[in-house]
């Protein structure tokens, strides 16, 4: 069996539903994830929109998540460090934690949520940037989960 992300909210490229945006509480969705490497120290995450007019938005980055962690809640607290040792970094909004799918009006845009499972921890400072991440994940990730969901404005 592959490594594989998953939510109770919404399956691969269906519609997030509006609680998880802007045009509802705008809280992260519940997320988890099966088969990941026994050798994973850590996990990290990203959510981002390569659909956005400016290029890829991220609008989640959470780092250091234990490799004890089979998931991660709804609603993450928008803090930099999370009482259970996961790590935010700022979103393309701007700030800390989770900002959700808001494409401009009339557009529906898809939505990846990467998770890496890494061999070492990075030890990345809270507020960390997707890019920051990114560049650290490349040399440690030993695999990698996607869930792709869509979302639209009318």
């Amino acid at each position: 069996m592959s490594f594989e992300l998953t939510s109770s909210s919404f399956s691969t490229e269906e519609t997030i539903p509006d609680r998880y945006t802007c045009e509802g509480a705008d809280v992260s969705p519940p997320l988890s994830w099966d088969n990941a490497p026994d050798e994973a120290v850590e996990f990290a995450l990203v959510c981002e929109d390569p659909d956005a007019p400016g290029g890829t938005f991220s609008h989640w980055v959470l780092y250091g998540i234990p490799a004890s962690r089979e998931g991660l809640p709804e609603d993450v607290p928008a803090d930099s460090t999370l009482p259970w040792g996961g790590v935010q970094g700022r979103n393309d909004f701007g700030n800390i934690g989770y900002g959700g799918p808001c494409p401009p009006m009339g557009e529906t845009h898809r939505y990846f949520f990467r998770l890496y499972a890494l061999d070492e921890s990075l030890g990345l400072p809270p507020g960390a940037s997707r890019n920051q991440l990114l560049r650290e994940v490349e040399e440690h990730a030993l695999a990698r989960a996607g869930l792709m969901g869509r979302y639209g404005r009318p």
